[in-house]
């Protein structure tokens, strides 16, 4: 954060929006982010062109080892994958990085490919739930999520308003993954999945699409988002029988600080029920599709559910868009409980993501 703050002082210096958009940068509560570049390289604006060349080198470097670690920690193989859901906004690919990875990775030719690319920060909730709805269709199948955000890439030095400004000391890069196992596995049993937009609110999260690039358009309305998203993510709990104050895990996109305490307090859970994602702002900043991945890796690492603990995972992002996951916490069923018990159940497995350095 010091870093930031001293390179906004410099680079914006006289600006009358500054003290204010270094007052937004110190409330994020970000203290560390990763990148794919030196700082000095990543203030410079080199054009889009170069900036996609790096996107592309970066996301075939950092990618093939998330993914190894995911297949490992899942207990499958490249020839058990069945789909690949590949999400990121911050470059572009054609063919998708999909086609790469299942020539240069070995998956096998008749892999299914499903990039997402303009769902931004709400894309690791739909490639989690787009997962979900096709272990549904096929019980048997294997699916692989991998997120690639290089956010630093779309910095752009000569946008100065407060937006801009705020997310210049908000986002982060990161690469992660996870597998959903039709069958077996330890992990988050995916049981119910919905997707939400608030009406007429399009253009309260964009892209401004130029010469430069991409140029990242904030409304201020934004943090105010999840009072009308709060009742949305009850009802969808309700439906499945739970009460959504009073589950067990939850794993929801951490797009600044007021997102996750307007959250806790319109679903009246305490804010430290959402831990994984505060200590996800704070070490990466908010790193787009790969959040609710990296939030779902502390709860791995907790080690403190029990089979049946009862959990949400949520994405918000452009549209604006909500996606939203039901499940409970469920064990290797060969190892701890009967197979049948996880009949009609999908196993969330994710990896820890590789910050960028």
């Amino acid at each position: 954060m010091e870093e930031t703050l001293a390179f906004a002082e410099r680079i914006h210096a006289g600006k009358p929006q500054l003290p204010l958009a270094l007052r937004l940068i110190q409330n994020t509560g970000v203290l560390k982010r990763h990148i794919v570049q030196p700082i000095d390289q990543t203030l410079h604006h080199p054009g889009l062109a170069e900036r996609n060349r790096i996107y592309e080198i970066e996301s075939k470097k950092r990618c093939p080892e998330v993914i190894e670690e995911a297949l490992a920690n899942a207990g499958v193989s490249v020839t058990d994958i069945d789909l690949i859901v590949y999400v990121s906004c911050t470059g572009f690919l054609m063919p998708s990085l999909t086609a790469w990875l299942i020539n240069e990775m070995g998956f096998r030719s008749d892999t299914r490919q499903m990039p997402i690319a303009q769902l931004g920060c709400a894309a690791g909730g739909a490639a989690i739930n787009r997962a979900h709805d096709f272990c549904t269709a096929y019980p048997d199948r294997n699916v692989l999520i991998v997120s690639c955000e290089f956010c630093s890439l779309c910095y752009q030095p000569v946008d100065d308003n407060i937006g801009a400004l705020l997310s210049d000391g908000l986002f982060g890069d990161a690469v992660a993954a996870a597998v959903v196992r039709g069958i077996g596995g330890t992990g988050i049993a995916l049981e119910r999945n919905a997707s939400y937009l608030i009406p007429n609110t399009q253009e309260w999260i964009s892209y401004a699409v130029r010469a430069t690039g991409f140029h990242f358009q904030l409304d201020r309305r934004v943090p105010g988002t999840m009072e009308p998203l709060a009742p949305v993510m009850r009802d969808l709990a309700a439906e499945h029988g739970w009460d959504i104050g009073h589950l067990d895990f939850y794993i929801v996109h951490a797009g600044g600080p007021r997102i996750l305490d307007d959250l806790a307090k319109f679903l009246d859970v305490d804010r430290s029920m959402f831990r994984h994602s505060w200590a996800t702002l704070t070490e990466h900043g908010n790193i787009a599709s790969a959040v609710v991945l990296d939030a779902a890796r502390r709860l791995f690492e907790e080690q403190a559910l029990t089979p049946g603990a009862t959990g949400v995972v949520a994405g918000f992002g452009p549209g604006i868009t909500a996606e939203m996951a039901m499940g409970t916490w469920a064990v290797d069923p060969l190892a701890a409980i009967d197979l049948a018990a996880l009949a009609g159940q999908r196993d969330l497995t994710p990896v820890t993501p590789v910050a960028a350095r």
